[in-house]
């Protein structure tokens, strides 16, 4: 594959960004990845829609995918979806492995990927253990989703003067319209989730004015995100978290201060030996690492190629 480009494609929920590198690199986006539907053929439709806007020589492919499952872990039907475009190797992995690539590389310890959902990743002498991830209907505590929601929930019991006010309850008629139609509203959206999310943004803007109502949140948040922390370094290496690294990717940490602030004092007061840090890279660093794990390590059996 010597002289041939690589493609790094980092799938969400609420977007898709690709890389391609090599002789040079190039940028693009695409939408999102939907996990309600097989996952595969989304990725090999990205791969080929780039490849036919480029030009590009791409032999190798990499996709780190949010909501990846086992099941629909099939690289080889990724390889046969590309055939003809020109990539002959190809690697597949949940969006929790390609962040953990992307904050650690391939240092032991935890890294937790906070955007519209959330999921942990511990990694350690014990092995890999995964925490949460589990979408938003059940799970993804603690992220933009979550976060989002609580806003929303704040809002409408300040309405019906069920809680506190809170500029929330303005901020939520000024993005989705008369609080009594919301819920309706949402339910016929199909991008609800990732409106519900967006108002994660409410939330951070009214906390930066002091409204209690929205640091509460956002504390719950930091809390539930630290609670993952803890339970992945415990399940990967249980013996002990020394020479363990923390460290996070996605916008709930990399971009609000007062989330990351209190998650990186829980971590440090609670789980002492630990060092916590920014990422090494962004994800489709991470993604890119893919291509390249170590055979020994932990997280190369949870990497698929063909």
């Amino acid at each position: 594959m010597s002289g041939r480009q690589r493609m790094a494609i980092d799938g969400g929920q609420t977007g898709t960004r690709i890389r391609v590198f090599g002789d040079g690199t190039s940028e693009h986006n695409a939408g999102p990845i939907y996990t309600d539907r097989p996952v595969v053929p989304q990725i090999a439709e990205v791969a080929r829609d780039v490849i036919s806007a480029t030009g590009a020589d791409v032999g190798a492919v990499a996709a780190g995918v949010s909501g990846l499952t086992p099941q629909a872990t099939r690289p080889d039907d990724l390889l046969a979806a590309l055939a003809g475009v020109g990539p002959d190797t190809v690697a597949l992995a949940h969006d929790s492995v390609s962040a953990y690539l992307a904050a650690n590389r391939f240092e032991k310890g935890a890294v937790i990927a906070a955007g519209t959902g959330v999921v942990t990743l511990g990694v350690g002498d014990g092995g890999v253990a995964r925490v949460d991830g589990w979408g938003h209907l059940v799970g993804d505590a603690g992220s933009g989703y979550w976060i989002g929601r609580a806003g929303l929930d704040a809002a409408l019991r300040a309405y019906d003067g069920r809680g506190a006010p809170t500029p929330l309850e303005q901020s939520a008629h000024a993005t989705f319209g008369p609080l009594p139609e919301l819920y309706m509203a949402l339910q016929a959206d199909p991008e609800r989730v990732a409106h519900i999310a967006g108002f994660a943004r409410e939330v951070s803007a009214a906390a930066r004015t002091d409204d209690t109502v929205a640091v509460d949140i956002l504390q719950r948040a930091a809390a539930e995100l630290a609670d993952s922390v803890r339970a992945a370094l415990r399940r990967s290496d249980p013996r002990t978290g020394q020479s363990s690294r923390v460290s996070w990717m996605g916008n709930v940490l990399t971009n609000n201060d007062l989330v990351r602030t209190r998650f990186i004092e829980l971590i440090g007061t609670t789980t002492p030996d630990v060092t916590i840090a920014a990422p090494y890279g962004d994800t489709l660093d991470g993604v890119a690492l893919l291509l390249e794990p170590p055979e020994h390590h932990p997280l190369a059996t949870h990497i698929h190629r063909a």
